[in-house]
């Protein structure tokens, strides 16, 4: 079912289900008619809050509860034990109830399965999971109905594909066009950066001025900054709030029903709320920095004026000149109704180890009817017979290489009745602690102690009474601090005092000074959609009037020192500065894909004796620089589509990445668990057990099922291979080269993110504005 944001779509889902439910003779309780699955806790609760009231004005006798990792012991036992008529949950706690025991009675009198916002996880590896469980529902309750919601889709048949065999399309109506603007302020656009400070004044003054505001940002750490903008220019005592996934679960959940109950002005959030939750208040929606995917700005634009005959209205807020670019691509792309299509993906092999495990912990499997099961699941119908083995050895023995180690020992096949189980209640359990794909850094709980401490650096201080959490940062965030150190985190700036154990324990400062800690991961990449807009967009001089004046300035400069690329081109520049020589490239082909780019040039320069120094690439370029000249270099044969071959994978044999990717796979895959019972949660342990375990099967099993595993992981996902591969080839023939003498427009972000990563001072890129500056007031 395909509606609009507003359009009804989700209670529209449940219809069926409450009319059977309505119907019923039996007395209530007892049997789970209807699974809806999320991809957000959030929304789950939001959903059953919405669904409640009708249910009740109804009257009707129905049973609704939510069950995610925040639900207590106690409830998630009560609902083993006597599930309500209507459970929301997430692929998750799916996956948790089918590896229980009596899964299949459990599931027995499954009717419906209603899955939310399909488009969000159908290409990714949750998706993998959610579909293996879905298909095991199709065992357990054969001919139960299926529904699948969305408002953003391109590809609706390989969606409806992707849910199963004999779906129906309903697409409803368009609503009301959103009213969607760039938000420009007094200051000139920055060069480089993705704060969006220069216009904090102008998103405060457009708060004030709406009735409730979502300002959506693409990070934790911009989270956290833009709270703080805010809060320092808020002399009318807004009410704005802060809400990410990081921060305690009671937080959030202060904030959701703060908002729900009308009592903010704004809030400060991050993915965890731009999902299909309806805050009936918000009429408002500031989206800052660029928003990376069409469907995305689609998505958080549809929280305001959420109703189909009203249009959305959002205001989005780009970081740099760059990102101006990217906003005016995306808003173009919304209006046309242009949105991404993500490829169909292979299903990961790590997951599938994961779900056999999960069979063998519930009621059991016959090898050749789950083979059979799994190849219902849309990612896995390429499944050969050989892989489905190999995975099956994995979790039986650990494979060949590691038979011997008893511990990788963990589902045996019963003599008895020929089905599969798994080994001990011991390992039972250590399976249910580490379901799930998404594999965090590890974390450490932040605690704000209540008395205050002496604010001297290195002073004795008493230990002050424990307070509330405030949330979890990454261990690697703590240990690179020292007592005094201070930082942003839940809105309040904080002051490092000590560890213990698995806590920080932190008091509130007042040190203008503060970091904002930078998180690992959270950091969408430029979608195929709006990199070619974007490409077009540049070229287009007849758009360019659509842009901010310094923006355009700054493209008719670039065309007067060096060039425009069209959208089948490459500009490739070439330019000394100082000691050293860069070269700098503008496929437009997104961070990921930019990267590997990175990585295969450097090392084909390094492999040519030109002795590059390193790289730096955002979602629209990429700059290398070196000490010797790079201008005369063969940019055909430098870009040629070979380096996806031989050069590729002699780098990934060497590449601390691969290591990063296998740890990865080994954990969802269970062959390594990140929790134990009565174990502490750090991580550092966990790496140098799966780095060993690299490499021993490199050694000694390199066609090791889990090495594959990585492998196709890394180039579907942290490479980007499939894009860079089809840009390379969209390039040949096609490159533009320019040997300047000095820095283009272009390129002058790039060299202040060289600055950031080389020199970490501020007088180098000091000096490289002064320069940019100087160019945009001499014009051509």
């Amino acid at each position: 079912m395909i509606a609009p944001t507003g359009g009804g779509k989700t209670l529209a889902g449940f219809l069926p289900s409450l009319v059977d439910i309505s119907r019923r003779t039996r007395p209530r309780g007892g049997a789970l008619h209807t699974l809806y699955v999320s991809p957000l806790k959030a929304l789950a609760s939001d959903v059953a809050r919405n669904l409640a009231g009708p249910v009740a004005e109804m009257g009707l006798d129905i049973g609704i509860e939510t069950r995610s990792g925040d639900t207590s012991p106690d409830r998630r036992r009560r609902q083993r034990a006597n599930p309500p008529d209507i459970m929301l949950t997430t692929p998750e706690q799916l996956a948790l109830l089918l590896a229980s025991e009596h899964s299949g009675v459990y599931f027995g009198d499954l009717n419906t399965v209603i899955v939310d916002e399909v488009h969000a996880l159908a290409s990714t590896k949750r998706g993998d999971l959610l579909a293996l469980g879905i298909a095991a529902l199709g065992r357990h309750a054969p001919g139960h109905r299926r529904i699948g919601l969305s408002a953003t889709v391109r590809d609706a048949p390989a969606l409806a594909d992707w849910l199963g065999s004999d779906i129906d399309i309903i697409r409803a109506p368009s609503g009301a066009k959103p009213d969607v603007r760039i938000l420009e302020g007094d200051e000139r656009p920055p060069w480089a950066g993705h704060s969006a400070r220069h216009l904090a004044g102008e998103v405060y003054r457009s708060i004030r001025d709406a009735r409730m505001t979502l300002v959506f940002v693409n990070t934790r750490a911009q989270a956290e900054a833009m709270f703080q903008e805010l809060w320092r220019l808020n002399d009318e005592g807004l009410a704005i709030g802060l809400h990410h996934g990081s921060l305690d679960r009671e937080q959030r959940e202060r904030i959701e029903a703060a908002m729900a109950a009308g009592q903010l002005r704004a809030v400060v959030c991050t993915s965890t709320l731009d999902l299909g939750i309806d805050w009936g208040d918000v009429d408002l929606t500031i989206q800052v920095g660029a928003p990376k995917g069409a469907g995305r700005l689609v998505q958080r634009i549809g929280r305001s004026n959420h109703r189909l005959e009203t249009p959305s209205r959002a205001l989005l807020a780009p970081a740099n000149r760059f990102e101006e670019l990217e906003c005016r691509a995306a808003i173009e792309a919304v209006s046309d109704g242009d949105m991404e299509a993500p490829p169909v993906r292979r299903g990961a092999l790590d997951v599938l180890a994961q779900h056999i495990m999960g069979c063998a912990c519930g009621d059991g499997f016959e090898e050749e009817a789950l083979f059979a099961e799994v190849k219902r699941a849309a990612p896995y119908r390429g499944l050969d017979r050989e892989t489905f083995g190999r995975v099956l050895e994995l979790v039986s023995t650990g494979g060949y290489a590691l038979r011997a180690y008893d511990r990788f020992r963990r589902i045996v096949r019963s003599p008895v009745d020929g089905l599969w189980r798994a080994r001990s209640q011991e390992v039972r359990m250590r399976h249910r602690m580490n379901v799930g794909v998404i594999i965090d850094n590890p974390m450490i709980t932040v605690r704000l102690e209540t008395r205050s401490r002496t604010t001297r650096r290195d002073g004795p201080a008493a230990p002050g009474a424990p307070g509330r959490a405030l949330g979890q940062v990454e261990e690697a965030v703590i240990e690179a601090m020292t007592r005094g150190d201070t930082f942003v985190f839940a809105g309040e700036v904080l002051r490092f005092e000590r560890l213990e154990g698995e806590e920080a324990i932190v008091t509130r400062s007042d040190d203008p000074e503060a970091s904002v800690p930078a998180y690992s991961g959270g950091r969408f990449p430029l979608s195929d959609c709006l990199a070619a807009r974007v490409r077009s967009l540049v070229d287009d001089r007849s758009a360019w009037r659509r842009l901010s004046p310094p923006v355009r300035e700054w493209l008719e400069i670039q065309e007067a020192r060096s060039e425009i690329p069209g959208p089948g081109d490459l500009l490739v520049e070439t330019f000394p500065r100082g000691d050293r020589h860069f070269l700098a490239c503008y496929p437009f082909e997104g961070r990921l894909a930019h990267q590997t780019l990175g990585m295969l040039l450097t090392r084909r320069l390094e492999r040519g004796g030109l002795r590059p120094l390193g790289f730096v690439a955002t979602d629209y370029a990429l700059a290398v620089w070196g000490l010797n000249d790079l201008s005369s270099l063969d940019a055909d044969a430098l870009f040629h589509p070979d380096m996806l071959g031989d050069d590729l994978d002699a780098w990934l044999q060497e590449s601390a990445m691969m290591k990063r990717t296998f740890s990865t796979c080994a954990v969802v895959s269970g062959l390594i668990e990140r929790r134990r019972p009565g174990a502490a949660r750090r991580g550092r342990p966990l790496m140098v057990s799966t780095d060993l375990i690299y490499d021993v099967l490199r050694s000694h099993e390199p066609d090791h099922i889990l090495l594959r595993a990585a492998r196709e992981e890394a180039a579907g996902g942290l490479l980007d291979i499939r894009r860079l591969g089809e840009a390379l080839a969209r390039f040949s023939g096609r490159i533009r080269v320019r040997r300047l003498d000095q820095v283009s427009p272009f390129a002058v972000p790039l060299i202040l993110e060289v600055g950031r990563e080389i020199i970490r001072g501020g007088e180098a890129a000091e000096a490289i504005l002064m320069e940019a500056e100087a160019m945009m007031r001499d014009g051509s």
